[in-house]
């Protein structure tokens, strides 16, 4: 039993049967969401069913096994919500980090110290407490209500977190302050506007047009790469230039139909073989796309 598992022990707030039951389903859509994006194959410096991709410390079932390890933290995400659902949005953060924390024991627990999950946690947990406040008030389970929620949950977190830092005690804000990037908290606090405005069109337009959900997914990758934030874990393993290289490919690839293209997943290898060489991993285009694949639930 890992130490989240123990921790859960204890008692939980008190639903109603009916929420507690959508409270598993939904903690159920963020791990599937996590196992998803970790079984996407090709995906361009990523771990996949290929290859560990840029990584020497994680494969595979690294991100399984702590996906395993995570799950039953994301039904409490929900629970607390729904518990607090009356609370300030301001107010939220502090009431569900304890979650939060015990989720990444669990996961360091599970993976012998990797974080393969950390920001996966951080945006489906923030997803997950959302829903639950949603729950509380009576209102519909929408992504974009949830997204919105998230939003004024983390309205003051770059301010609070980034810009009045003193000194740069983990790699977000270092590279806050060496580049301005606002990295997780940034998109948080934007209501995951690059997952819910960019990429999640492309994955429903896809998948209603008849394409496997496994091409839509890696299409809706490709445009994160392309056109979304600037991430996080390119600059701070490649510099800009970096950044740049990814950008620049992937872009290149959608001007040709990118997955879509006849040659579309021999080109996706020939990237990831790119990235690989270079030592890059678009590690938070990863995170946003399982952000995207939580949120088709709720289109």
């Amino acid at each position: 039993m890992n130490l989240l598992d123990c921790a859960l022990l204890s008692p939980a707030p008190e639903l109603s049967p009916a929420n507690a039951a959508l409270a598993s389903q939904i903690g159920a859509y963020a791990v599937d969401a996590l196992r998803s994006e970790a079984e996407l194959t090709p995906k361009p410096g990523l771990v996949d069913r290929r290859n560990n991709g840029a990584h020497r410390d994680m494969n595979l079932q690294s991100f399984l096994d702590s996906a395993q390890a995570i799950g039953g933290g994301f039904s409490q995400f929900v629970r607390a919500g729904v518990c607090n659902s009356a609370l300030p949005a301001r107010q939220v953060l502090p009431v569900v980090r304890p979650i939060g924390l015990l989720c990444e024991q669990a996961m360091f627990q599970a993976t012998g110290g990797v974080n393969t999950h950390k920001g996966g946690i951080f945006a489906l947990g923030l997803l997950c407490t959302a829903a639950g406040r949603l729950i509380g008030r009576g209102a519909r389970l929408v992504y974009s209500d949830m997204c919105a929620e998230v939003a004024e949950i983390c309205a003051d977190l770059v301010a609070s977190e980034l810009q009045r830092a003193n000194s740069a005690r983990t790699a977000g804000e270092r590279l806050f302050q060496c580049f301005g990037l606002t990295g997780a908290r940034g998109e948080a606090a934007s209501g995951y506007a690059s997952a819910r405005l960019l990429a999640l069109p492309v994955l429903l337009r896809l998948t209603r047009e008849g394409h496997e959900r496994e091409t839509a997914l890696l299409q809706a990758l490709l445009h994160l790469m392309a056109h979304g934030p600037a991430d996080t874990n390119l600059v701070r393993r490649g510099g800009e230039d970096g950044l740049r290289f990814v950008r620049a490919a992937a872009r290149d690839m959608l001007a040709d139909g990118g997955v879509l293209h006849p040659d579309g997943r021999e080109r996706m290898i020939m990237l990831d073989d790119a990235l690989i060489a270079r030592n890059l991993s678009p590690g938070g285009c990863a995170d946003l796309l399982a952000v995207t694949e939580f949120l088709a639930h709720f289109a």
